[in-house]
């Protein structure tokens, strides 16, 4: 069995290995032992754990929705992977919905500037929006991030 001091796992995962040290706070990873002098030895076995992580991760996936899929069995997988899948993609799908959006608004911003004015007037919408939501209620605490 092949065992990797934590620089050798992470260029082998394709991770930092500040990842691995994160991982491991979030006990997604726990390393396959401990030499006398305290380095963490991870195996093959974590070497795949990290990269599956990795895969998730690039895919969007928060860190709940990577933990619940390691926490299923692929000998005895039931449709739990693709629940997990289905909610994280109307994730997804409202996050384009509000890129979109935004694209949309920065967009019009943009149209404030011909670039052949004599000045440039986006810095003055952006001055009046500002003070404009500061005039509104303020808002409640924007609910919190998927990812």
């Amino acid at each position: 069995m092949s065992a990797y001091r934590i620089g050798a796992a992470a260029a082998r995962a394709g991770v930092s290995s500040a990842n691995i040290r994160y991982y491991e706070k979030e006990n997604l990873l726990q390393p396959h032992g401990r030499s006398a002098n305290s380095y963490r030895f991870y195996s093959d076995e974590d070497i795949h754990r990290l990269r599956f992580i990795r895969l998730c991760r690039a895919m969007d996936m928060s860190l709940p929705e990577v933990r619940t899929l390691l926490g299923i069995d692929p000998a005895s997988a039931d449709h739990q992977a693709c629940s997990t899948l289905d909610a994280h993609l109307q994730h997804v799908h409202e996050r384009l919905a509000e890129l979109q959006a935004l694209a949309q608004e920065l967009q019009a911003l943009r149209a404030r500037c011909d670039g052949h004015a004599a000045h440039c007037h986006v810095i003055e919408a952006l001055h009046a929006r500002a003070e404009a939501e500061g005039a509104l209620a303020p808002r409640p605490p924007a609910a919190p991030r998927h990812v």
